[in-house]
C-alpha cells in the first residue's frame, strides 16, 4: 500500500541504501524542523551495510531516548573567537585580555584547526605537555651569560612554562568549552578529563625588619618617596596606589576608601581609564597616623608642584576638581605609570641590597607585619581586600619566623603559669 502523502518519518526511523561508489549510507531521523515542519535526517557513511547499520541503530536508539547529540561543525579557533567576542560582556578588561592573550599565542596555534567537536582529551594532554617542556620564551644567553642579539635583535629560545602558567591557560580553554557546552555546541567538555601539573606556592618575601628600616631612610631621597611609604604602611596594590583620589581620603578620622584602581590601556580601548578593585569590592582601611601625615605633606607639595609649573600644569585646574584629582602625579600633574614607579623602587632597593625585590613585596611586607604585631587574619584580610580570610591565611600564615617564636613564648608563658597553680 502506498504511503499517504502527509505521513511523516517517526524519530529515529530510518532507511539504508548502497551509493553509486559501492560505499553505504544510513539515514536517520533525528527530529522535526520547528519552522517548516519538515523532518530534519542525520546521513552515516560507511564501506558496508552492516557499519553504517550499526551506526544508524545507535542513532536511533540515542533518539528515541533524548540523547542524541548532533556535533557542531565549527572549529575549535572559530569557537574561541566567537567565546572572545559575544560571551565576555561581564568580565573586567584585565581579564578577557588574559584571555585573549592565552587564545591567540598558544591555544589556536597549537589547537586552532581541530574540530571543536572531535577535540579530544589526549590532544589537550598532547598540548599541555608541549607547553610544560618549551612552551615559553626566554633571552639566548652565550656561554658568558651574555644575552645573543643577531642584527640588533635579541634572540630567542624556547624553555619550559611555569605549571602555573599552563593551569591558566587551561583556565582560559576550559570556560570556553564550558559555555559550548551550555549552548548545546559540545556533548561534555574534554578538557575536564586532563592531568594538570602541580603547582608549587611560590615563597613570598616580605622586607625583613633590617631591610624595613634601611628602604626607609633610603625612599626619602626619591621623589616617589610618599607613595612607596604609602604602600608599604597600607597594603595598596600599585594600581590602586596610582589610581588613588583625594576624595577618597578622610585625614581627620584617618581613613582610606579603596573603590578603584588606574589601568593603562591601549588607545582604542581607552587608555588610562579607572576600573573597578581586583574583585569588585572596595574596602575602608584605618591607617596610622604616619601615614595620615604623609598624605598631609604629600597634598602640600603636591599644591607647591602646581603652582612651580604654572601652565605646564596638566592636574587639577581648581579646588573643586582638586578634592577628586589624583592624590600621587607627576610634576606636571600627570598620572603615574607602573614602569615608572617600579624603576623608582628598583632604585631604592638595589642601594638596600634587595635588587630582586618587587613594588608588590611592600603588600607582602606590610601583611606580615601586621600578623607580627598582633593583628588577627580577618582585619589582614579585609585591609588587603582578599575574597576570604583562608586565603590570607593560607598565604601569610606560614612566613615568618618571628610568628613562631612569638607563639612559643607565649605557650611557654602559659605553661609557667599554669605550673604555679
Amino acid at each position: 500500500m502506498a504511503r499517504a502523502k502527509n505521513s511523516r518519518n517517526a524519530a529515529g526511523s530510518g532507511s539504508i541504501r548502497q551509493r553509486s561508489n559501492g560505499s553505504w549510507e544510513a539515514r536517520v531521523t533525528i527530529g522535526t524542523d520547528p519552522g517548516t515542519g519538515k523532518p530534519i535526517r542525520k546521513s552515516f557513511y560507511g564501506k558496508t551495510q552492516k557499519e553504517v547499520r550499526e551506526k544508524m541503530q545507535r542513532a536511533a536508539v540515542d533518539v528515541t531516548d533524548g540523547a542524541y547529540f548532533e556535533p557542531s561543525s565549527l572549529t575549535l579557533g572559530a569557537w574561541l573567537d566567537i567565546w572572545i567576542t559575544d560571551y565576555q560582556g561581564d568580565k573586567k578588561y584585565a581579564t578577557t585580555r588574559t584571555y585573549r592573550g592565552n587564545i591567540d599565542t598558544h591555544i589556536k596555534p597549537a589547537l586552532g584547526a581541530v574540530k571543536l567537536a572531535q577535540l579530544a582529551p589526549h590532544q589537550i594532554q598532547r598540548f599541555y605537555n608541549g607547553l610544560l617542556n618549551n612552551g615559553s620564551r626566554a633571552p639566548k644567553r652565550d656561554r658568558n651569560g651574555e644575552i645573543v642579539k643577531k642584527d640588533g635583535h635579541t634572540v630567542f629560545e624556547a624553555v619550559p612554562m611555569s605549571p602555573k602558567t599552563v593551569r591558566n591557560i587551561h583556565g582560559t580553554l576550559i570556560k570556553a568549552l564550558n559555555v559550548a557546552v551550555d549552548i548545546g555546541y559540545l556533548k561534555d567538555n574534554p578538557a575536564e578529563r586532563v592531568t594538570l601539573p602541580r603547582v608549587q606556592k611560590t615563597e613570598i618575601k616580605p622586607l625583613t625588619d633590617e631591610q624595613v628600616t634601611l628602604f626607609l631612610k633610603s625612599v626619602q631621597a626619591d621623589s616617589f618617596a610618599a607613595i612607596l611609604q604609602t604602600i608599604i604602611f597600607t597594603g595598596l596594590r600599585e594600581s590602586e596606589a596610582i589610581g588613588l583620589t583625594w576624595d577618597c581620603i578622610d585625614l581627620k578620622a584617618g581613613v582610606i576608601k579603596v573603590s578603584k584602581q588606574l589601568q593603562k590601556r591601549p588607545i582604542k580601548d581607552g587608555g588610562t581609564v579607572f576600573a573597578p578593585v581586583k574583585n569588585g569590592k572596595p574596602r575602608t582601611i584605618t591607617v596610622a597616623p604616619f601615614v595620615i601625615q604623609l598624605l598631609e605633606q604629600q597634598r602640600t607639595a603636591q599644591i607647591k608642584q602646581r603652582l612651580k609649573a604654572g601652565e605646564a600644569w596638566e592636574g587639577w585646574q581648581n579646588e573643586k576638581d582638586h578634592k577628586k584629582a589624583l592624590v600621587f602625579t607627576n610634576d606636571v600633574g600627570k598620572p603615574l605609570t607602573p614602569t615608572t614607579l617600579r624603576n623608582h623602587f628598583k632604585a631604592v632597593v638595589t642601594q638596600i641590597g634587595a635588587p630582586e625585590c618587587r613594588v608588590h613585596d611592600l603588600r607582602h611586607t606590610f601583611a606580615v607585619l601586621s600578623l607580627q604585631n598582633g593583628d588577627d587574619i580577618k582585619t589582614v584580610q579585609e585591609n588587603l581586600g582578599h575574597a576570604t580570610a583562608a586565603f590570607t591565611l593560607d598565604v601569610y600564615g606560614h612566613v615568618s619566623e618571628k610568628m613562631k617564636q612569638d607563639s612559643a613564648a607565649r605557650m611557654q608563658g602559659y605553661i609557667q603559669r599554669i605550673a604555679k597553680l
